[in-house]
């Protein structure tokens, strides 16, 4: 038998929570959390100082608003910009820099790249994504997307860079729940760096010698088959 799992609206926006902390953290190498409460809120509003966001629809319709104080917008941009290599002398020096908003924005698409992935396996539905859109202003400012959702629920919940400066994620949806009747499995994903490290492959060294004479064996053989290329 077969237990009804049941997924409903809120399980859907904590995969969301999980996939901004998840993207964050890796691309700014800091910690990036999520508040364990969420907010009930009537509409979604674009804020001060930046804000983004995408509609998606497919499976179901929803609305993805991400908004940034200043504070917390130069926080992200920075630490993301110095983990790239970026030397701290080159970066931009206002949240209002096109710079700033092309990272965020950037990194907004991960988030939902990387979210749409995981729901599309985990709840067997096919979901797609429009290009982040993004705001930047200088004076309090808000305005409402319209998403056409029938019946929609809307929540807010509050994040926090490593250096304590807070930005929001509102998202809304659609009324909905995916109910499973039958098991299923889905395909894990596999690290291409993993893979290297098990076949043993070496990347190409500068100024590397190979011995003459000596019979060059390709052990990218089996990993071109495993990643099925």
């Amino acid at each position: 038998m077969v237990s009804n799992k049941i997924i409903k609206s809120d399980d859907i926006l904590l995969k969301l929570c999980h996939s901004v902390s998840h993207i964050l953290t890796t691309t700014t190498d800091s910690s990036i959390n999520h508040a364990g409460m969420i907010q009930s809120i009537t509409r979604t509003r674009l804020k001060p100082d930046i804000g983004c966001f995408s509609i998606f629809d497919g499976g179901f319709s929803g609305l993805v608003i991400m908004n940034f104080s200043s504070d917390a917008a130069m926080d992200i941009y920075r630490r993301y910009m110095l983990n790239m290599g970026i030397p701290k002398s080159e970066l931009a020096i206002s949240f209002t820099s096109d710079e700033v908003s092309n990272v965020l924005g950037e990194l907004m698409n991960q988030i939902l790249g990387f979210f749409i992935n995981k729901i599309s396996k985990e709840l067997q539905t096919s979901i797609k994504q429009s290009q982040p859109k993004m705001l930047t202003v200088n004076k309090e400012l808000s305005i409402s997307v319209d998403a056409n959702l029938d019946a929609p629920q809307a929540r807010r919940v509050s994040f926090k860079t490593e250096s304590n400066h807070i930005f929001y994620l509102e998202f809304a949806m659609d009324q909905t729940e995916f109910i499973q009747l039958d098991e299923f499995e889905f395909d894990e994903d596999f690290d291409p760096d993993s893979l290297i490290e098990i076949h043993g492959i070496d990347l190409p060294r500068k100024h590397q010698s190979i011995p003459k004479n000596k019979p060059v064996v390709d052990s990218s053989d089996d990993l071109l088959d495993e990643l099925g290329l």
